[in-house]
């Protein structure tokens, strides 16, 4: 075998960090529209890579979305897009 578990691992967010997620995403998602780029493509690219000149600096956005984990993130939409198609989520 090449030492890799089979078991699945658990992945928990308290729901503070989820909150706080959703508001940085929003102000981001804001900021980036303000400054004329696509919003959804930025955060995708900033997801993805991890550099933070993606996002603007306008209205303290990179600084506020630097502060959030990115899976953090990703958790985030992804429950949005889960409730969004009324997927049961258990």
């Amino acid at each position: 075998m090449s030492g890799v578990s089979s078991d699945t691992q658990f992945f928990n967010v308290e729901k503070d960090s989820e909150d706080r997620v959703k508001l940085v995403l929003a102000d981001v998602y804001q900021a980036l529209k303000e400054k004329g780029y696509n919003p959804v493509n930025q955060i995708v690219g900033y997801i993805m890579s991890g550099d933070p000149t993606y996002i603007t600096s306008h209205n303290n956005a990179r600084s506020m979305i630097m502060k959030a984990e990115r899976d953090e993130l990703v958790e985030e939409m992804l429950i949005a897009y889960i409730e969004a198609n009324g997927w049961n989520q258990e």
